[in-house]
């Protein structure tokens, strides 16, 4: 007899569509039948932008609440969502490989970063995006937007835009957006692209592009442990922790101008760290690298879990000694 396996995820088409990708995984490696609950966050209610909302939580906490309530045994999130500090009863059960993890630039016209004509509208609902916006191309103009990938898509006009006017009238106020490749990708939306921007010029946030699938510390379903293990990827999962571990010690949120992405080459971690003033008239960029012990074939070696955190911890202590934290306050 095959267990059921209820899986929460958000109500977003985004959301939906990963979370009905990693069920269909489950269920191929765990052989449950799938049963989707739909759970209704903050982020998803509140309209204001993220800086505003808090940025900590607001994607996750209802989704954790049905977890520990016993309504769903494991919630789907974008691992960039999740606050970085430990939830009584809970477990990161698995961190799939991630998606490409860069930024893109959905631009009218097929213009790019570097085309875009001065005085063009773009925009993006994140602060860490918007710095390092204005640190590139300081003669833009970053509009907060907030919406799912539809909403900031439509509202790219097509043709020249009138600069005289925000608006239209079609509700086409933007020369571009800034987004994430991976929602794109798992969307089937990449031929909105125009420009894939490089990492040296917009690092992502960390966890940009992985999924995390947390669950009850306490598991009690039959078969999920083994499950979760065989769709956990260690080098996505190590640089995740690696990544988080910085953000913690910076003692930043999903909403603070920090980006970070950590790679895995081999046993060697290398994690790169940018820290951004929001007007982006100044920056610091620092990189760190570490030999990770254990040969697991997913992230579960607590050893080299341990040497991932402790490198994110060192890289931060760095950034904060070059004056990381006035930056963030400024």
């Amino acid at each position: 007899m095959t267990a059921t396996l209820r899986v929460g995820t958000r109500g977003s088409v985004l959301a939906r569509t990963q979370t009905g990708q990693v069920a269909e995984a489950l269920a191929a490696v765990g052989r449950f039948t799938i049963e989707l609950v739909h759970v209704r966050t903050d982020g998803d209610r509140l309209t204001g932008s993220l800086a505003t909302l808090g940025g900590t939580g607001v994607f996750v906490t209802a989704l954790r609440e049905a977890v520990l309530d016993c309504r769903c045994d494991v919630a789907v999130h974008s691992l960039k969502d999740l606050p970085t500090g430990p939830a009584l009863g809970l477990t990161l059960g698995a961190v799939p490989a991630r998606e490409d993890p860069r930024d893109v630039l959905c631009a009218r016209d097929g213009l790019t970063l570097a085309t875009l004509p001065a005085g063009s509208r773009v925009g993006t609902g994140s602060p860490r995006r918007a710095a390092q916006l204005r640190a590139a191309r300081p003669d833009l103009e970053v509009v907060d937007i907030r919406g799912n990938v539809d909403t900031r898509l439509g509202r790219v006009a097509s043709g020249a835009r009138d600069a005289s006017r925000a608006d239209d009238g079609t509700g086409r106020d933007l020369d571009g957006v800034v987004l994430a490749r991976a929602g794109l990708a798992r969307l089937g939306r990449l031929d909105a692209v125009t420009d894939t921007l490089d990492p040296a010029t917009m690092l992502s946030a960390a966890g940009q592009g992985a999924l995390a699938i947390e669950c009850r510390t306490a598991d009690d379903v039959p078969g999920l442990s083994a499950a979760l293990a065989a769709l956990d990827d260690r080098p996505t999962h190590l640089a995740v922790i690696a990544e988080r571990a910085l953000l913690a010690r910076l003692e930043a949120g999903c909403a603070a101008p920090v980006g970070t992405l950590g790679v895995l080459d081999g046993d060697t971690l290398t994690l790169d760290a940018v820290v951004i003033r929001t007007d982006g008239t100044s920056s610091l960029r620092l990189t760190a690298r570490a030999a990770l012990p254990g040969r697991a074939p997913n992230g579960t070696d607590e050893s080299a879990r341990q040497a991932a955190a402790d490198l994110g911890s060192t890289l931060a202590d760095r950034l904060l000694a070059a004056g990381a934290g006035e930056m963030m306050s400024s």
